[in-house]
């Protein structure tokens, strides 16, 4: 197989199932995926048991025990446990366009991690959606949305740009191209390199950091965030903390202060 997607996941498996069905709808198919599961309960291993016999594309489930907010550590596990040379990060409530994996696919370089973003959807929405829904393409249909009550702005242009349009968005996004734990992708052998992500780190900002080492070590980022299109199904976000935040961004300063390229709290203590 010539790439793994890995996706995290906490306890939500009305979530993880709707994502696993969007992989399970890709142009793109010599692929698996690895599921980092940050301590669910036993129901989430059961349905994901299940799913893999319905679901054609190779399913790896990560596990460890609840431990808190570990999203770092089972994401080095899982970078451990995948067996391609190309690496696909997402979420367990981001469903992937039919077209995500073959657009990662499409744009990698050696060099380069690529950069995409997600299109926020409202609770209602996200609960509406159903298995046809994804199999259909109905839920990436702005018209579809709009029909469903939901407010159309100028973040739409990620669901309607098509070809030469998406990529002069790509190119013309103030946003810049950051390791975005959403929706990124680089080569095994980089992140290999890097340490992975810095297991000292929880919350906030953990993802960019991990991209800040790899440009350190002279990587470049591409945009594609008009390109790579995945849904975000809404969430609370129980896991947030004043101090987490505070304890990372110190972390990411020390990092940019001193071009750090590796993090001796990575991959290598896994």
């Amino acid at each position: 197989m010539n790439a793994s997607v890995i996706l995290s996941t906490y306890n939500s498996i009305e979530w993880l199932e709707k994502v696993l069905w969007g992989y399970s709808a890709q142009t793109y198919t010599d692929f698996e995926i690895v599921i980092a599961d940050d301590g669910s309960r036993e129901e989430t291993r059961q349905r994901i048991e299940e799913l893999k016999a319905l679901i054609a594309i190779p399913i790896v489930h990560v596990w460890h025990p609840d431990d808190g907010f570990q999203k770092t550590k089972i994401l080095n596990k899982a970078i451990l446990a995948s067996r391609s040379d190309y690496l696909i990060f997402t979420d367990g409530d981001c469903v992937p366009r039919k077209d995500f994996v073959a657009t990662h696919m499409q744009y990698r370089k050696p060099g380069y991690f690529l950069s995409g973003g997600y299109f926020k959807l409202p609770m209602d929405i996200s609960k509406a959606i159903t298995k046809e829904d994804i199999l259909q393409q109905n839920c990436f249909d702005l018209n579809w949305l709009k029909a469903r009550g939901f407010k159309s702005s100028i973040k739409s242009l990620k669901l309607t740009a098509q070809g030469v349009g998406a990529k002069i968005l790509n190119a013309l996004t103030p946003t810049k191209a950051t390791w975005n734990g959403a929706n990124a992708s680089g080569w095994k052998a980089d992140l290999l390199a890097s340490h992975g992500f810095n297991e000292e780190m929880q919350y906030g900002g953990e993802d960019r950091e991990l991209g800040e080492r790899l440009m350190n070590m002279g990587l470049s980022s591409r945009q594609i965030r008009y390109s790579a299109i995945c849904v975000h199904l809404d969430h609370a976000r129980g896991y947030v903390s004043e101090e987490a935040w505070k304890k990372n961004d110190a972390i990411r300063a020390h990092t940019k202060a001193n071009k750090l390229t590796k993090t001796p709290n990575g991959i290598k203590s896994v």
